[in-house]
């Protein structure tokens, strides 16, 4: 007997000895694996934590930012952005519902409320575990608000696994209105040509977000990170001005006299700021990639042709004339502005005392220059002519005596004063870089007795529309250079201005007393001289026609201008309008003809009063240039400052593909054709 206890004894000794290093093996175990829990707490605990609340239902929803206002100088809307609703359906809910009846109740409402029928709802619910299908898009509050009023309903309250998600889209109220200066956008807010894409940083703003999440007590937790908003951006622009331009070329563009483009540029002379600007070629902002808005380029084609060939266009092709559509005539294109022109050269010599008021040239009809004979559009010769005669007559002969005794150096000091060659920096994307500007006239080094003789009236160099018209601007403002603008000033949401954009005096051009002097010879040109089929009934009004052929010489097509001001002791406002190859191209009338038209609209509009209320306008005996070239029987194969042709393809159906900003077209700095005189007033102006 004491021999088996002794022996239970020593078992029960080595049991215990095990259990103790197995409960300390646990133990240490134990340790490592609080200690474990404890470094992953310090160093992953927020991780961890956000995937725990993720398996406990979190949700997270992007609140939309809404893009910026563009609006005119008076507050009149031209683009903005509206709230639109998508329609999102969740399956699972919808068929699996917590009361029964909700299926069916949900149903009945999307095709009460939404037009929906029982197919289109069944392929929308067929993955019976999707929480996301769009089942309608950019829905318009008046839509969705009936529905969100039978929610509130007894019975609308059943409806499960329907919501709306918010989304925003830009509009153009005014459509067409004021299109190339405005630009459009395309998906992700991205702006596109005109305001659209030069302040498209400002008119953008940031996206908000919504999480949403069960805590540990299946509490709802939900965190809102607000949405910022865009700018807003007050222009310079009319709207009401740009209307009435609309207006009057669009009923231009149906007549008689039609052409390949007519483009009008109206500013404010004191602060270069753009009021309106048009190209006769329009595209809707709302629907941008309309096709049907290229029709202008293909004239040779019936309805029935364009239909097929848009049809079948590659999309290199589509794209060209889309890009051609897009394109800013006023702002991208380049041309020989013809006798618009002379006014500078004239200004340049006064005020480098070259030539007094008491000077006279005699014109016999041009000049010889080398090997070529440059002519006057009046072949006969006007006789001895004063400095104010020789704008009045719009005199080649004269204004090349004048450009002979300034000096190629005098000549080109005063073209690059008045910009030209040079980028105006209007704040819209389009403009030519400074290197291709640079290369379209004739500078010190490469005017020649020829080079300069052309250059004195407008021809073998070429301009855009903005640049001439800020160059003119100076000219009767008192010499005054600003860099011309459109927007004026950025505001936020609350209607804080953010920027306000002060106007920016570049440089002085000429003297008080020049433009004086200038304002007084160009009010001459219209009262008794060639411009005097531009006069407005009762109105005092200055300016200057322009006619260019374009190249090949002597293809009978041309570019008319026509730019003016009123009144002219303190100029309120400049009308610009360039017409492409209109219909009748024997002489200049149809460039003045329209620019009386729509002065005729804006005068009154903008409170320039008349000073004469018995004024009796008789246009019946006006002198009116006959277009014809410069040259003699020798004429140049090229004489372009950029040795290219500006127009491209005169058949109006080209459809050369769309520069990036800063880059010019295949015909943007080429020549220009021959300065042709407005029909009296040059006749190679």
């Amino acid at each position: 007997m004491a021999k088996r206890r002794k022996k239970r004894r020593k078992f029960l000794a080595r049991m215990k000895t095990r259990l103790l290093i197995a409960l300390g093996i646990f133990l240490g175990i134990f340790a490592v694996l609080v200690f474990r829990l404890i470094l992953l707490n310090v160093n992953d605990g927020a991780r961890y934590e956000q995937k725990v609340l993720a398996q406990q239902g979190y949700t997270s929803t992007a609140i939309p930012y809404r893009r910026g206002d563009i609006v005119d100088k008076n507050g009149t809307v031209l683009a903005t952005t509206k709230k639109v609703y998508n329609l999102i359906l969740e399956p699972k809910n919808i068929l699996n519902p917590i009361n029964k009846k909700s299926t069916d109740i949900t149903k009945n409402a999307l095709k009460k409320y939404f037009d929906m029928s029982d197919e289109e709802i069944n392929k929308f619910l067929k993955n019976e575990e999707s929480y996301y299908e769009i089942a309608r898009k950019k829905l318009e509050y008046d839509v969705v608000k009936p529905f969100d009023d039978y929610r509130k309903s007894d019975e609308g309250k059943l409806v499960s696994g329907v919501y709306f998600e918010e989304e925003y889209v830009r509009v153009y109220p005014n459509n067409e209105l004021a299109c190339h200066i405005l630009g459009f956008t395309v998906s992700g807010n991205v702006g596109m040509y005109g305001i659209e894409q030069e302040y498209n940083s400002y008119l953008n703003g940031s996206n908000g977000r919504e999480y949403s999440y069960l805590n540990d007590d299946y509490s709802m937790t939900n965190t809102l990170e607000p949405a910022v908003n865009g700018y807003n951006l007050v222009t310079s622009i009319d709207a009401k001005l740009q209307s009435l331009v609309q207006e009057n070329v669009d009923e231009f563009m149906a007549g008689e006299e039609s052409a390949k483009n007519v483009s009008v540029l109206i500013m404010d002379p004191q602060t270069c700021n753009v009021l309106a600007l048009y190209n006769s070629h329009t595209f809707d902002p709302n629907d941008a990639y309309d096709l049907e808005a290229t029709r202008y380029q293909f004239p040779e084609m019936s309805d029935d042709e364009f239909k097929e060939y848009m049809k079948n266009a590659s999309d290199e092709e589509t794209v060209n004339a889309l890009n051609k559509l897009w394109r800013n005539f006023a702002i991208s294109d380049v041309y020989e502005p013809g006798s618009t022109y002379k006014a500078f050269t004239v200004a340049g010599a006064l005020e480098e005392n070259v030539i007094n008021s008491n000077d006279t040239f005699l014109c016999d009809g041009g000049e010889q220059k080398d090997i070529y004979y440059v002519k006057c559009w009046y072949h006969a010769g006007h006789g001895m002519e004063t400095i104010a005669q020789s704008l009045e007559n719009s005199c080649n002969d004269a204004l090349m005596q004048i450009a002979a005794a300034e000096g190629a150096t005098n000549f080109d000091k005063y073209q690059v004063r008045f910009g030209f060659g040079q980028m105006t920096n209007l704040d819209i994307p389009g403009e030519p870089d400074a290197d291709s500007f640079a290369t379209v006239i004739y500078h010190r080094d490469r005017l020649n007795e020829v080079e300069l003789a052309t250059s004195s009236f407008g021809q073998g160099l070429c301009v855009s529309m903005i640049q001439l018209g800020t160059a003119f601007c100076s000219l009767i403002n008192g010499g005054y250079y600003y860099e011309p603008s459109i927007v004026q000033r950025i505001q936020d949401e609350n209607g804080n201005i953010i920027d306000n954009k002060e106007n920016v005096l570049v440089r002085r051009t000429i003297s008080e007393e020049t433009s004086a002097t200038m304002r007084d010879i160009l009010f001459k040109v219209i009262d008794q001289g060639t411009g005097e089929q531009a006069s407005v009934e009762g109105y005092e009004v200055g300016g200057k026609s322009g006619t260019a052929e374009k190249l090949p010489r002597g293809n009978g097509k041309y570019i008319l201008s026509f730019i003016g001001f009123a009144p002219i002791d303190n100029p309120q406002v400049m009308i610009y309008v360039v017409v492409d190859e209109p219909g009748k191209q024997s002489d200049s009338l149809a460039a003045k003809n329209l620019f009386r038209e729509i002065a005729e609209d804006v005068f009154p509009y903008m409170n320039i009063y008349k000073l004469n209320d018995n004024y009796n306008l008789d246009l019946t005996n006006t002198t009116n240039e006959v277009v014809d070239s410069i040259y003699g029987d020798v004429i140049p194969e090229n004489d372009m400052a950029s040795g290219e042709n500006p127009y491209g393809d005169s058949t109006g159906g080209d459809t050369t593909e769309e520069p990036e900003e800063g880059e010019t077209t295949e015909g943007e700095n080429t020549e220009e054709p021959e300065n042709t005189e407005e029909s009296t007033e040059e006749s190679t102006e």
